[in-house]
């Protein structure tokens, strides 16, 4: 049992998909009122890491092929036989998809079922299935995904849409592009190999997005670049945190 947890849990990307769900936290915080839900809260993680696991999950099935070119994903689940049936992945990534559906809908909200689903759509058909292999516009468009989690949070508190999570959702959208360029970067050859057309390979490292994106713009070396992306993540985390600390002291 212990052995086919870990071979599984791979699939679901816990870090991103911890990300994704903080977001979605943050949203639900600057909607809700005084009184905070915790029950709320608890399902709203509940069903936002779900749905990003399933999405991910669905991402693992169909990059199977050029997961197994890549250096960097070679030891993902499937492309190192440590699953021995891609369709278990489809299967995993459909169930959890309709969990997190159905646990939305009925313990918090349609709204928050709608944009989690949107959310999901993006991730796995979208930018996975549709322009991640034809179009270096797929990381912008892909965006959407996180920015969707922002959104279902603050419906989780106001169905309707509201000022502060509409701001963070287009906020996250924006920042999506810069942090994964800068990984894009890192590994521009991998990327390239596999036939990935991530902005970096098709039109190169300079044409970019502010301390450290401004260095990367004058020097594009992958340390810069690695630089860049785990500022990125600081950004992020910061920001979301002053947001946290702007309510509660209000």
């Amino acid at each position: 049992m212990q052995t086919a947890l870990k071979d599984y849990l791979p699939l679901f990307k816990i870090r991103i998909c911890s990300l994704i769900t903080f977001s979605a936290v943050v949203g639900l915080i600057s909607t809700a009122s005084a009184n905070i839900s915790i029950t709320n809260i608890l399902f709203l993680i509940i069903a936002t890491m779900t749905a990003s696991a399933s999405a991910s999950a669905f991402n693992h099935y169909f990059d199977m092929d050029i997961d197994a070119v890549m250096k960097r994903t070679q030891k993902r689940p499937i492309p190192s036989g440590s699953i021995d049936s891609s369709k278990k992945t489809l299967l995993i990534a459909a169930v959890l998809f309709i969990a997190a559906i159905l646990v939305s809908f009925n313990a918090l909200n349609y709204m928050v079922s709608l944009h989690l689903f949107l959310g999901a759509l993006v991730y796995a058909v979208i930018y996975t299935a549709w322009l991640k292999r034809k179009s270096w516009l797929n990381i912008i468009i892909g965006g959407l995904a996180g920015s969707f989690a922002v959104l279902a949070g603050g419906a989780s508190a106001a169905p309707e849409l509201c000022m502060l999570p509409v701001l963070l959702a287009i906020t996250m959208f924006f920042w999506t592009p810069s942090h994964f360029w800068s990984f894009a970067i890192v590994h521009k050859e991998e990327y390239a190999k596999a036939g990935i057309p991530m902005l970096p390979v098709v039109i190169g490292d300079s044409k970019f997005f502010i301390i450290r994106n401004i260095q990367l713009i004058k020097s594009t070396t992958k340390e810069i670049a690695y630089k860049n992306f785990k500022a990125s993540m600081v950004y992020l985390g910061a920001l979301f945190l002053a947001v946290i600390i702007d309510i509660a002291i209000r």
